[in-house]
């Protein structure tokens, strides 16, 4: 599904990003920019509002909305190594997974919903400002808003996070953080997700979700065809209470990594390697 125009120019950004190995790097075009002020403000006045009855009905409506979603569009999509939940223990659990487009946590969602788990996505603060169903979306479903703040991370954000672990909900964290469209190739990951792990003392779920193109074209954009997705659940990671917070973190992050990179060279046939080809770019049929 295509979501966003310009997707000539986001290729073109990421293979910038990519050939620089700068894999946080923004690339989607359009995207809300605000000050640091302006989005405190913005997850302040979220949070404020989530226990309003308008807020209750709205999050009453935005995860049916969700689940109809996550029913239609990951129809197709295939689920690959569920095995490895078998022994994962009762509770909350963060789990992570590449992000290539607008809604792949939806394939996140239908995992969780086959395991009978709630799900909650940490999502950047100015995603609360996305165009459309968007923006809807990114309020009323459940998701946790990042500020990258000190004092916020450290206090409200980990409040937050603490309660939906709680819950016994899992908590899907973008450890690449920026969303590069339909990108098959699993980047450098940072070390927030992990270490929300290790203070928290629970597992890490790792998935990572290959993208294949399908013979049809997409009707938006002939440039494209359409893709499918499997996602493959991989090794719980689980943290190491031997080890120091920062150690055990870094620890989970190298592992996930490593987990990441096999699966992706597995699926694919491939070594990884970051120097940009078109091929990195499922359904793609420009070239460079």
């Amino acid at each position: 599904m295509i979501i966003g125009d310009n997707r000539e120019q986001v290729i073109k950004n990421i293979q910038t990003a990519a050939n620089k190995r700068d894999f946080t790097a923004k690339v989607e075009i359009g995207d809300p920019v605000m000050s640091l002020d302006e989005r405190l403000k913005l997850v302040n006045n979220f949070w404020q509002h989530q226990n309003t009855i308008y807020s209750k009905l709205n999050n009453g409506i935005g995860h049916l909305m969700l689940n109809v979603l996550a029913k239609t569009i990951t129809s197709t999509t295939e689920f690959v190594g569920t095995e490895n939940l078998r022994d994962l223990p009762r509770g909350g659990a963060i789990i992570t997974s590449n992000h290539f487009n607008q809604l792949d946590a939806l394939t996140i969602k239908t995992l969780a919903n086959k395991e009978h788990h709630k799900l909650s996505i940490v999502i950047e603060d100015t995603n609360l400002m996305l165009p459309g169903i968007l923006r809807y979306l990114m309020n009323y479903v459940g998701t946790i808003p990042l500020v990258n703040s000190p004092n916020y991370i450290g206090n409200d954000f980990i409040k937050h996070l603490h309660h939906a672990l709680d819950q016994d909900n899992w908590v899907l964290i973008y450890p690449e953080q920026e969303m590069w469209w339909n990108y098959r190739k699993p980047r450098k990951l940072q070390r927030g997700a992990y270490y929300f792990a290790a203070k928290q003392n629970v597992p890490v779920i790792s998935t990572f979700v290959e993208i294949q193109p399908l013979s049809k074209l997409e009707k938006k954009d002939p440039n494209f065809y359409q893709t499918k997705y499997i996602v493959h659940v991989l090794p719980v990671i689980y943290p190491d209470v031997k080890l120091s917070l920062q150690a055990r973190s870094e620890k989970m992050k190298q592992q996930d990594y490593q987990q990441k990179v096999a699966a992706y060279e597995k699926i694919y046939g491939k070594k990884l390697d970051y120097d940009f080809t078109a091929w990195d770019i499922a359904g793609w049929r420009g070239k460079l």
